[in-house]
């Protein structure tokens, strides 16, 4: 077996946001040398406590590290970051690894993947699912997109971050995954939303409820892990509203381009939308409940 910790000494993380920081944190803790970059550093001081390296620029993340991941919140982000006058790409060192775990548009995990082949630089796009919860307990979900050669380089760091790990095909392959996955959420959420408030309305004890069907053909993830909060009225992020906004966008940018019509994914992104108009993109993706109950008029 190869070792990965003389494969790759030195670690670059970029983007220590609410699934970034717990993801970067189990690298550190199976001893890899990090250095860090966040817009905000404050966001990179519990890592910093246990160890890691800040620096002031994407660029100085890139010359320090054998491999860089980031995890950032847009596709702008991901531009500014790896095409930026001060970006990665700008100090990334010939033979080094950078792997993009953002949910952005294939079409950019493309772009990314050529500078970087230019370069003598190996890209792989590898967004993941599990919300903040798999980040904690680096129980991910990540879907890969590269040459299979590189993909398997970097698997072993990948499994430090997540339970499994599946190469899609070629570059952008890992972010047309993704957006599978969140078309599948996308439609699941306002599942779970509306079966609340009909169980709500019907005079259901809603934690009874909930124990017969999360044990039928109703049980998914979803429903273990937003119905609870969405009863505690807990609307803190696992999730953003206003990221999953951007990625049902891209899903149906893509959907446009393949000449797709996908109507349950136009209707969740409207009533996402709603969510945004109404001050939530910075809450929880459970927060569409609070959309639907006022459009029921039900007041909690």
């Amino acid at each position: 077996m190869v070792d990965i910790k003389k494969e790759f000494i030195n670690i670059g993380w970029i983007g220590t946001g609410v699934m970034g920081r717990s993801m970067c944190g189990h690298l550190m803790d199976k001893g890899f040398t990090m250095t860090l970059y966040n817009r905000s550093r404050e966001k990179t001081d519990s890592l910093i406590n246990k160890g890691a390296k800040w620096v002031a620029l994407p660029s100085e993340v890139a010359k320090a590290s054998d491999v860089v991941f980031t995890m950032l919140g847009f596709p702008k982000d991901v531009e500014e970051v790896y095409m930026g006058k001060d970006g990665i790409f700008s100090g990334v060192k010939k033979g080094s690894f950078i792997v993009d775990m953002t949910t952005t548009s294939p079409s950019l995990a493309k772009r990314i993947y050529s500078l970087a082949k230019e370069k003598g630089v190996h890209a792989v796009d590898a967004p993941v699912s599990g919300g903040d919860v798999g980040a904690r307990s680096a129980n991910l979900s990540i879907m890969v997109g590269g040459n299979p050669e590189i993909v398997e380089k970097i698997r072993p760091l990948l499994e430090i971050m997540g339970k499994k790990i599946v190469h899609q095909g070629p570059a952008g392959s890992g972010q047309h995954a993704k957006m599978c996955n969140q078309i599948v959420i996308a439609g699941t959420m306002i599942g779970v939303c509306e079966s609340l408030i009909y169980g709500y309305k019907a005079g259901l004890d809603m934690k009874t409820m909930l124990s017969s069907i999360s044990g039928g053909a109703a049980a998914c993830w979803a429903l273990d892990n937003y119905a609870p909060r969405i009863l505690n009225r807990d609307f803190n992020p696992g999730f953003f509203v206003e990221h999953f906004i951007k990625d049902m966008g891209i899903a149906l940018d893509e959907a446009k381009r393949m000449k797709l019509v996908l109507p349950g994914l136009a209707l969740a992104n409207q009533l996402y939308m709603s969510v945004l108009a109404h001050g939530g993109g910075k809450s929880g993706t459970q927060a569409l409940m609070l959309a639907l109950e006022q459009m029921s008029n039900i007041s909690r």
